[in-house]
């Protein structure tokens, strides 16, 4: 077993860490007063390549695994840009995996190029504000018409849609009634975020502000046949495809954030001198730091494995909450720390380390609480009978 990264997932190390020197501290508090979507710092992802690092060759990606993913979208989080820069990324890193994994060949040639050459945005269209995390209980409608669909809903907590040009949307095409199990009957499809028929209205939230977050209110909006995945009804089965990665993903960013935020703590204990002595060399300043290191040294192991267990094709459904607990945990363990190393400085914004607190937040909320993931483990791991 290496634990080791290996030459290539070094230099994508040491190539995003080039792109995110040229937005630092300046750049991403301006974005998180004034919000605004980071189109620079999108574009310089683009340039790079870096939309498709988890997608085939044929389709223009680099044919590389949610493992690199990991490595890079860590290295995102663990600068200036944090969250912010991680979010801006995030669905087109992890959102089409289900169109790779059960898209047609038309459909993959004609929706993931131009989602990797950055010249269309997606967003992520699940949630509802009456079934939370409770996915089986979705009551947004997809009825059938001649030429496909016609979809009647709501979603909420939709990131970057006030700029997608497209939704990846799981909607109800049989009723639930008529199910054996809530998660039957739902159908997903990647189809035009239609401004005609979607009414996109932003939530003022705590922290990431460049990048939106939004409650869609959908009317009547048509969905053409060629834009159902795969077979109708078994939309929640191919939205896991996507699910996984996403936890995987977003444990990989918390440890990122985690570990952002003890160098910054790190340096400024080094610096900050009281009675006469830097307050690094207090072991009350040391040890706390000492374990958010170790803490988000582990996380990022079982990142590191379920990513690998996920490109292997094998089941990795425990390890991928295990990943997004254990970072989350750790990421604002850190985060917080580093604020309290700083004392009253930790509360100013030009130190960024509340920023970091504010947006370690959303991993311990999103895409699943902490815990429905621990949920998750004790019922398929443990054997406990289910609690929900």
């Amino acid at each position: 077993m290496d634990f080791q990264l290996t030459d290539e997932q070094r230099a994508i190390e040491d190539a995003i860490g080039q792109i995110m020197s040229d937005f630092g501290d300046d750049y991403w508090l301006e974005r998180d007063r004034d919000g605004g979507f980071p189109e620079e710092y999108y574009q310089a992802m683009v340039a790079g390549g870096w939309l498709g690092v988890a997608f085939p060759e044929e389709v223009g990606g680099s044919g590389l695994g949610i493992a690199d993913a990991c490595v890079m979208m860590r290295a995102i989080a663990s600068s200036a840009g944090a969250m912010s820069a991680a979010s801006a990324i995030h669905m087109n890193v992890f959102g089409p995996k289900a169109v790779a994994a059960f898209g047609t060949d038309e459909q993959k040639q004609r929706w993931l190029p131009p989602i990797i050459a950055g010249e269309q945005k997606t967003a992520f269209g699940v949630t509802e504000p009456n079934s939370g995390l409770d996915t089986g209980s979705l009551t947004t409608k997809a009825e059938r018409t001649n030429t496909g669909y016609v979809v009647h809903g709501r979603k909420v907590w939709i990131s970057t849609a006030q700029v997608a040009d497209k939704i990846l949307l799981l909607a109800r095409t049989t009723p639930k009634d008529e199910c054996e199990r809530g998660i039957d009957g739902l159908s997903l499809f990647y189809t035009d975020l239609d401004r005609d028929y979607c009414d996109v209205r932003e939530i003022d939230k705590m922290g990431r502000k460049s990048v939106d977050s939004n409650e869609i209110f959908i009317d009547a909006l048509p969905i053409p046949a060629d834009d159902l995945i795969g077979e109708e009804g078994m939309g929640f089965r191919y939205i896991l495809q996507s699910m996984n990665p996403e936890r995987i993903l977003i444990g990989a960013e918390a440890v990122g954030i985690g570990q952002e935020a003890v160098r910054r703590a790190s340096e400024y204990a080094n610096e900050r001198v009281v009675f006469g002595r830097p307050i690094g060399q207090n072991q009350a300043i040391q040890h706390p730091l000492a374990i958010c290191w170790a803490e988000l040294e582990s996380a990022w192991l079982m990142c590191q494995k379920a990513a690998t267990l996920y490109d292997a094709g094998e089941s990795c459904g425990a390890e991928a909450n295990a990943a997004k607990y254990l970072g989350a945990e750790a990421g604002f363990k850190a985060a917080t720390q580093a604020v309290m190393t700083h004392g009253g400085m930790g509360f100013a914004k030009e130190y960024h380390v509340e920023r970091l607190m504010r947006e370690v937040m959303i991993p311990r909320i999103a895409p699943v609480s902490q815990q429905l993931a621990l949920c998750f483990i004790a019922e398929r791991v443990l054997g406990l009978p289910k609690s929900y």
